[in-house]
């Protein structure tokens, strides 16, 4: 199984969710973050003072899916998550050793 985490746009949220959500996907984690990368925040200005806005809000998304579904899965977050404009964020996939559903004691694929 694979865990898929991507750090998207805050205003993307509902387009990645009806994307995974037409692949199949049917549970999925969000999570509000504060994060930046190169563009390393912004300056805005409040009451005429300049002030440095170092973390941008962003959303966090988990998905585990099986190995042979994780490349769709990813191609659809960036589909639909990708404008183009630095800030788009990430996405990192990694191996999972094992899944276990509490209710069911269901492991593995079954429990995903």
């Amino acid at each position: 199984m694979k865990k898929i985490e991507a750090i998207i746009k805050p205003f993307k949220l509902e387009e990645v969710k009806d994307a995974l959500g037409e692949l199949g996907i049917e549970g999925m984690t969000v999570i509000e973050a504060k994060g930046f990368g190169r563009q390393k925040g912004h300056t805005e200005t409040y009451r005429g003072s300049e002030y440095t806005v170092d973390f941008l809000p962003k959303i966090k998304i988990e998905v585990v899916v099986a190995d042979n579904r994780a490349s769709e899965v990813v191609a659809g977050i960036i589909k639909v998550a990708k404008t183009g404009k630095i800030g788009d964020g990430k996405i990192f996939v990694s191996g999972v050793e094992e899944a276990i559903r509490i209710r069911t004691e269901e492991k593995g694929e079954k429990a995903v």
